[in-house]
């Protein structure tokens, strides 16, 4: 019993995880239409900062893993079997990744509109 209520509610929850993504894609599209965007060409833009923004995520994710490491092991002789502070430093450190490349597109768009 339990493993077919368990497999329905698997296909339920596939089936109206997808239906929603085309439900949603179709949406955004005719929002784009009705404001005169080909929503091919919206899709297609250049993202200038992309290769930027998943740089400092994965050193920050990296320099978190490592912290992790360091603090575990050195500092605060820890059961190695305790992951909370791997998952923390990595969570910070790739925040502060992402925020660091906020600020650096941030900074970047103030200063081409400043030259325009």
């Amino acid at each position: 019993m339990n493993e077919a209520y368990f497999l329905t509610l698997g296909f339920l929850g596939a089936f109206g995880t997808i239906f929603g993504l085309f439900y949603l894609r179709n949406k955004e599209n005719m929002a784009l239409i009705e404001k005169g965007i080909n929503p091919k060409e919206y899709t297609t833009r250049p993202a200038p900062y992309r290769s930027l923004k998943w740089g400092l995520l994965l050193m920050g994710a990296g320099l978190g893993l490592f912290l992790g490491y360091i603090l575990t092991e050195q500092l605060m002789h820890m059961d190695r079997n305790n992951p909370v502070m791997y998952f923390s430093m990595l969570a910070l450190c790739g925040g502060a990744g992402l925020f660091l490349s906020y600020r650096i597109e941030k900074k970047e768009t103030i200063d081409n509109k400043i030259q325009e």
